[in-house]
């Protein structure tokens, strides 16, 4: 089995995963739900409208003001959306096992043992070899 292979049995795994569930649950919920999606719409409109008329020569800072705390009220009613908070639950625990699983990747590419090198991020290096010591 080469590389490829394995690397589609990890994902087979990810898909086997708990925080794999929960994310395309919590996923396909934020779909259904159409109070969120009415309002995620209407953030992604006023930023386009917003954008729009920064884009302008001349800038109505009065409309800019209008629709930037219309962008922000906006954005505060779909991060506090019971669907949304669950959605950002559940991703941020899916990149985690996908940082986990780069972490080793990346690690053993590099050398590393890959039966003994860490898979928490916070264990490994800034990714800046100039402020780095020497790796493990």
């Amino acid at each position: 089995m080469n590389a490829v292979d394995m690397a589609r049995e990890v994902g087979k795994l990810i898909q086997q995963d708990s925080r794999y569930a929960e994310y395309y649950k919590a996923k396909e919920q934020n779909d259904k739900d159409e109070n969120l999606q009415k309002m995620i719409n209407e953030f992604n409109l006023k930023r386009v409208q917003l954008n729009s008329e920064m884009a302008k020569s001349d800038k109505d800072s009065v409309r800019i003001s209008e629709l930037d705390a219309e962008i922000k009220s906006l954005y505060g009613n779909i991060m506090a959306n019971e669907n949304m908070a669950a959605f950002n639950k559940a991703k941020n625990a899916m990149d985690d096992l996908l940082g986990q699983i780069n972490m080793v990747i990346t690690l053993s590419a590099n050398g590393e043992d890959p039966e003994t090198c860490p898979a928490d991020q916070s264990s490994s290096c800034g990714g800046s070899c100039g402020t780095c010591g020497g790796c493990g």
